[in-house]
């Protein structure tokens, strides 16, 4: 086991459960190890923290939690990088970024794609989407109150 610093304090991990990126995340190619930190609360985000730099912390999340239709499939030059043989080895995640209004964006034009079984991932840029680098949170509809089931 080893220890890193953090902002979130000192953290023990596991050199092998790391998350490597290869060729690092956009804008930061010289960090390429990982630890996974589950949120603390039950819910759809987690952290992950820098090993080479204690003051880099990305907050993740499945885009599809948000977003049913978003899928990136990887191509074959991807898979090879990632050490996969098979697009369905693959999972798809985004950056989180809470912006000083409290708006909540997830990168969705630069996702992570993610192989768990090898602990690697790499961050693709897409270029014909949709989707931007700062795509707001879908709106929530209020629940509407019926008059079914209450007591009278």
């Amino acid at each position: 086991m080893k220890k890193v610093m953090s902002r979130f304090g000192e953290i023990e991990y596991a050199p092998d459960k790391t998350l490597s990126f290869p060729a690092g995340l956009i804008g930061f190619e010289d960090l390429h190890e990982f630890v996974v930190i589950p949120n603390s609360k039950e819910g759809p985000l987690f952290w992950i923290q820098s090993v080479d730099d204690a003051q880099i912390a990305f907050v993740l999340t499945d885009p599809t939690n948000f977003f049913l239709d978003y899928k990136v499939v990887p191509d074959q030059a991807e898979c090879r990088k990632l050490g996969i043989a098979s697009p369905e080895e693959c999972l798809s995640l985004s950056v989180v970024t809470l912006h000083p209004d409290k708006k909540i964006t997830l990168n969705l034009q630069a996702p992570i794609l993610y192989a768990p079984e090898k602990c690697c991932a790499l961050q693709v840029i897409l270029e014909k989407t949709k989707y931007a680098s700062r795509t707001p949170l879908p709106q929530v509809k209020p629940v509407q109150a019926t008059d079914a089931g209450a007591e009278r």
